[in-house]
């Protein structure tokens, strides 16, 4: 580098660094900004050599994370001075955790040991799934420690999700996958959506970036009207507003392009056809007047309501029953102008920055007399499904994830305490939500004084009382009548126990009835009997010998296989052969002579089998994952499974892509729906007719009050050709929507 273009880095990184003390939403002291440069000169220090992929001196990027830290998320000069020093143990070989400890204390050494450790966690390459999985475990774990080590975490992924265009295409969507899987999640259960939201758009950017630019696109176009409606909406409420003497604004945020792509899926619809794209806030002041605070957002709703009709089911109050985030505010959805739905958000201005930096905020205004704080309750119970779980990690992580985004109900327990659990939570998950001991124990459940199985899926406003009995056991079955990873993991736990109780009892059973045909116990023979019996484990064997279900004929028949090993391996090859059917051979056959899809950079052609779970038809964006059993699985980009397999299992993902599907045929589902008229069948089936390209192997309709919806099987060879029928079933009149399944 030139002098000059080094005196030009220095004046951007000196920038760089007034800004973050500039933009820092808590009121720093002399003390803090001389904690703040401290860490800068260190990290300065520490990182004089590196650069980063895209050319640039790395230490912009610990001041950017130290930036989202301060300015978006809104914490403290500890967390400033933690989030400039993430890096500097792991890449520096000139400073450990010791003299970290030694220069700026205990706390923030803690966060920054937390930090190196999911680091080095993350950077490990190939590695199992099973040890990424128990990796997000352990990073998890570090919440124990200190809660300010996934927070900087998060904004550390921020900024990496911000600045990977200079990255290899496999690693952007290694780590898109990644940032959807974990990332966003957990962002989105600690209270930061703003940030939740731009995780989960750059996360589509780089899976689906057709997808992501065609909605962006549209949304940029229809910004001007959007703009209009809401000055619209604003005129007909603001003289009301102003006759109450409120102090407010009224302003237009538009959803993610990720939550309006989540929309179009989950409905079947077009970008156009997603009536709330947006939202309109109204954040009010309530300085002058803290004691009515709530009383302000109802009047507002009042007005509203006056002007634009609500939709009765679409009202959310969290400002009764706020969510364990510390989330308060009003949303409505109401008729507005031009007859569109709208939703509207009501929310003080305290309530507005608790929702925009989550943690920060909560803390600003945290009173002395308020109840147990939320987030560091849903710590309390997190650690406890971390630590008391033996489950399998990916299982673990799979549960998990499933509970962080899930909606929040609140129900009441027989003495008129609310308690909090996800959407879909049953009166099993409540009974570990009070107490381990009392779920185990759970006999019955009344829920509104009425008894309900335990299964029963618990709603909003519920009074639940659990009855429980000293001799009632935990039984396999209570894993399907439960969704909270809690109340999973205390179930597997103690199932486990009985298992391996049950176990210990069958190993001697074994041995007994072992020693009748004359084989002795020992560690080749369990490992012979696992192979036989085609167990996974020795615990599994002595299991099922301990329950019956091994019985002494099936051992009769293992000893006598042990006496003539030639003839166990012939019948193996037969019964293997047998369970090949025809339609498999038929499919192999296709495979080897018409195969249309080539793997990996050096475009090789591999046998592969279609997954069943998106049914990728030539002309889909596809890869390949190397599955442990079936050998190559080929699955469509934006297939259900993507995410977690991209995420987990990168180091087995091909890329490929469809180059001759001139002869094999491909099975797809059409759903069409409408409104009925004499002869719709007919034209459709004219349609499908005429296309010499589409063979049709079975059609069904149904009618009701006008409207119809059928359901349409053809075999099709490509992508093209299923678009253009497609395009052509839209045209006809009275059909509102076509769409593959």
């Amino acid at each position: 580098m030139t002098e000059e273009a080094i005196e030009k880095e220095n004046a951007a990184i000196t920038q760089a660094y007034k800004e973050l003390l500039k933009v820092s939403y808590t009121t720093l002291s002399k003390e803090d900004i001389k904690l703040i440069r401290s860490a800068f000169e260190v990290a300065l220090d520490g990182h004089k050599d590196q650069r980063r992929k895209s050319g640039e001196a790395y230490i912009f990027h610990p001041l950017a994370v130290a930036k989202i830290v301060a300015q978006e998320i809104g914490l403290d000069a500890t967390s400033i001075a933690a989030a400039l020093l993430h890096d500097v143990v792991e890449d520096s070989p000139d400073y450990e955790i010791k003299d970290i400890e030694k220069r700026f204390g205990k706390t923030i050494a803690t966060i920054v040991d937390g930090l190196t450790k999911i680091s080095s966690l993350s950077k490990e390459k190939d590695m199992d799934v099973s040890l990424q999985a128990e990796n997000f475990r352990k990073m998890l774990l570090t919440l124990n420690d200190d809660v300010r080590v996934i927070i900087i975490k998060i904004a550390d992924r921020l900024h990496n999700m911000q600045t990977m265009d200079s990255m290899r295409p496999d690693k952007q969507i290694k780590i898109a996958s990644e940032t959807l899987y974990i990332y966003a999640p957990l962002a989105h259960r600690i209270g930061l959506y703003n940030i939740k939201s731009e995780l989960e758009d750059l996360g589509l950017k780089y899976t689906e970036p057709d997808v992501y630019k065609d909605i962006f696109d549209k949304i940029k176009e229809s910004k001007e009207e959007q703009d209009n409606y809401i000055v619209q909406f604003s005129d007909v409420i603001k003289n009301s507003l102003d006759k109450e003497n409120l102090s407010y604004t009224i302003t237009g945020r538009p959803k993610s392009i990720f939550s309006i792509r989540k929309k179009m899926i989950d409905q079947g619809v077009s970008f156009d056809e997603v009536y709330d794209k947006f939202a309109i806030r109204i954040i009010y002041k309530s300085d002058s007047d803290p004691q009515n605070e709530k009383f302000i957002a109802w009047k507002i709703y009042s007005i509203v309501t006056d002007h634009f009709r609500p939709n009765p089911i679409r009202l959310r109050d969290w400002i009764s029953s706020p969510k364990s985030t510390g989330y308060e505010a009003l949303h409505i959805t109401v008729m507005g102008p031009k007859g569109r739905w709208v939703e509207v958000q009501i929310r003080s201005e305290k309530m507005h920055e608790i929702a925009e930096k989550g943690y920060a905020a909560h803390y600003k205004y945290k009173q002395v007399s308020e109840k147990e704080d939320n987030l560091e309750s849903w710590i309390n119970r997190l650690q406890e499904a971390l630590e008391g779980s033996d489950m399998n990690a990916v299982d673990f992580v799979e549960e998990f994830k499933l509970n962080l985004y899930s909606k929040e109900i609140f129900v009441f327990t027989p003495g008129g305490d609310l308690k909090s659990l996800p959407k879909g939570a049953t009166a099993l998950d409540f009974a570990f939500s009070i107490h381990t001991e009392v779920g185990l124990k759970t006999r019955g459940a009344k829920v509104n004084g009425k008894l309900k199985p335990l299964s029963h899926a618990l709603k909003s406003g519920d009074q639940v009382d659990i009855m429980t009995s000293e001799s009632v056991k935990p039984n396999p079955n209570w894993l399907d009548y439960t969704t909270t990873a809690r109340a999973r993991s205390k179930i597997k736990s103690a199932l486990k126990e009985d298992k391996k109780r049950i176990g210990e009892d069958g190993k001697e059973i074994l041995r007994r009835k072992l020693k009748q045909l004359k084989i002795t116990l020992d560690e080749k023979t369990i490992n012979k009997m696992v192979n036989y019996f085609k167990l996974k484990t020795s615990l599994d064997l002595f299991y099922r010998i301990g329950i019956g279900s091994i019985d002494n004929i099936m051992l009769k028949n293992y000893a006598s296989s042990r006496g003539n090993v030639l003839m166990s391996y012939i019948k193996n090859k037969i019964s293997r052969k047998q369970t090949v059917t025809k339609e498999d051979l038929g499919k192999q056959e296709v495979t080897l002579k018409y195969d249309s899809l080539v793997f990996s950079k050096e475009e090789e052609k591999l046998d592969y089998k279609l997954a069943n779970c998106c049914n990728p038809i030539p002309g889909d964006s596809v890869f390949g994952f190397l599955t442990v059993n079936e050998g190559i699985k080929v699955h469509k980009k934006n297939c259900p499974n993507a995410v977690s397999l991209q995420s987990n299992y990168a180091y087995r993902i091909m890329p490929a892509k469809w180059i001759d599907s001139t002869q094999q045929e491909f099975f797809v589902k059409i759903e069409i729906t409408g409104i009925d008229h004499i002869g719709l069948v007919n034209d459709i089936t004219n349609i499908i007719s005429e296309n010499m390209l589409v063979n049709m192997k079975s059609i069904s309709f149904e009618s009701n009050d006008g409207l119809f919806s059928g359901k349409i099987n053809v075999v099709v060879k490509n992508n093209t050709i299923i678009k253009k029928l497609l395009d052509k079933l839209k045209k006809i009149n009275g059909i509102d929507k076509v769409r593959r399944v």
